[in-house]
């Protein structure tokens, strides 16, 4: 089903938005090797041709549908754009950041990869490329363009990117990975995600 935020989309976009909707539904419930290409065109409600015609293959496909995630939450370039205000941009970063990596479709990505590491290495491999690489190759930019700037220094900025990120987790994703009941309430996992960014730039400030 298109979402009312397609509306706006050309009807190509909109079919590609469809197909990427279906793909994450299915790669999710079923996992990646149980899912065709022709079940993703029948969900989608689109021909395979079409599916083919935007996604070369089910791998690009996989890569493209956990991309789609940080776009969905708004995890995207634009909003690292802003190199004077790196404290606010960073917070914004951290509460987006830090939502989509306790929702349940991210975590059960996650799950489904480390389950078949063994069998299915590729798909782990797959995983990877598309969203935590992405991540990070975002953020590393990002800290580059800041310390261009000459008030914060961090180092190897993908090793930044990386313990960021890392922090970022906190118990609750911990908890999740682990089928936990989550016990912190949204105004800490919130306060946890701010306190964060203020002690990650507090350290590399010059």
């Amino acid at each position: 089903m298109i979402s009312s935020q397609t509306v706006s989309l050309s009807r190509s976009e909109q079919k590609r938005a469809a197909i990427l909707e279906a793909a994450i539904s299915l790669f999710c419930g079923q996992g990646f090797p149980n899912t065709s290409m022709d079940e993703v065109a029948k969900k989608a409600g689109v021909s395979k041709q079409t599916v083919y015609s935007h996604f070369g293959n089910k791998d690009e496909l996989f890569v493209a549908s956990i991309e789609s995630k940080c776009v969905m939450h708004d995890i995207t370039p634009d909003m690292l754009a802003d190199v004077v205000h790196p404290e606010r941009v960073l917070t914004q970063f951290a509460a987006r950041f830090g939502a989509m990596i306790v929702s349940e479709e991210a975590l059960t990505v996650y799950r489904a990869c480390v389950s078949q590491a063994d069998t299915h290495p590729e798909v782990s491999k797959l995983y990877f490329a598309g969203g935590p690489s992405v991540m990070l190759a975002l953020l590393s930019d990002y800290f580059r363009r800041v310390e261009a700037e000459g008030k914060y220094r961090f180092g190897d900025t993908r090793h930044a990117a990386i313990r960021l990120c890392l922090m970022l987790f906190g118990e609750r994703r911990l908890r999740l990975e682990l089928g936990m009941p989550v016990d912190d309430s949204d105004e800490e996992r919130s306060r946890y995600l701010e306190d964060t960014i203020s002690m990650f730039l507090r350290a590399a400030r010059v």
